[in-house]
């Protein structure tokens, strides 16, 4: 190859590399820690398909609202609430009109032990176990979603001595996970893929026994003039990201 060539072709590479650089851009979302495993499969298949990078924080909504309200610089809230992204929308740290439902939520009572739970109530039920988990009601919308369960079922006095709470939902699948709670309420998708268990026993809760888990996400002040934001609300709302958080058991 000649030398004007081949000068000529690594300058069009670099050029190309510069502008993909260029139009490449991350977004800091603030995700509720029950959807750690669907956002993270979503988010690589996200930055193949577009090139902008998602940097995820997880944790408790409660937890992560208090951060957006101090000034943490999420430009995207994935809440597992509807109630949280409404006052973030209220409280003027949202763009007007970008609140949406990217998932229904489920909530399911799971044992580390395979033979723990039959797919019913029973285990429950009996209140033979040492220590129950949930996560804080106050903090993550899963554990309110387990006080309403245990008031509807009558057992909220019975089990009061055995509650061990999480500061989130991925805390308090840890508790049950290592044996430090028998049982607990968590999110189904922490335990759930492509259509079974991951591990684990479990009795799926039914949906008349709480308020619905209606997840809402938002885009935030800080990310009204990010196109990766933009990119990825959209891209949340698209036939891939929907088959990925369907595979966890969410419903949309």
């Amino acid at each position: 190859m000649r030398p004007g060539i081949f000068h000529t072709l690594c300058t069009l590479v670099a050029a190309l590399a510069f502008t993909s650089n260029v139009l490449a851009e991350q977004v800091q979302v603030a995700v509720a820690a029950n959807f750690t495993a669907p956002l993270q499969a979503i988010a690589a298949e996200f930055e193949q398909d577009t090139g902008h990078r998602v940097l995820a924080s997880f944790g408790a909504t409660g937890q992560l609202y208090a951060q957006i309200q101090h000034g943490a610089p999420f430009e995207v809230f994935l809440s597992a609430d509807a109630s949280t992204p409404a006052k973030l929308d209220s409280d003027g740290l949202g763009i007007s009109g970008s609140r949406f439902t990217y998932a229904i939520g489920s909530l399911v009572l799971w044992s580390a032990n395979p033979s723990y739970l039959d797919g019913s109530s029973a285990a429950l039920m009996a209140n033979q176990y040492r220590h129950l988990a949930m996560a804080n009601p106050k903090a993550a919308p899963y554990g309110l979603a387990a006080r309403e369960v245990l008031e509807t079922l009558g057992l909220s006095a019975a089990v009061k001595g055995k509650l061990v709470e999480g500061q989130s939902i991925s805390q308090t699948h840890q508790f049950i996970a290592t044996g430090n709670a028998e049982l607990g309420f968590v999110a189904l998708s922490q335990v759930f893929k492509d259509g079974q268990l991951t591990g684990g026993s479990a009795w799926m809760v039914p949906a008349e026994l709480h308020t619905p888990i209606k997840q809402d996400g938002l885009l935030l002040k800080k990310g009204e003039h990010n196109p990766a934001a933009a990119a990825f609300i959209e891209y949340l709302k698209g036939a891939k990201a929907a088959a990925i958080i369907k595979s966890y058991g969410y419903q949309l």
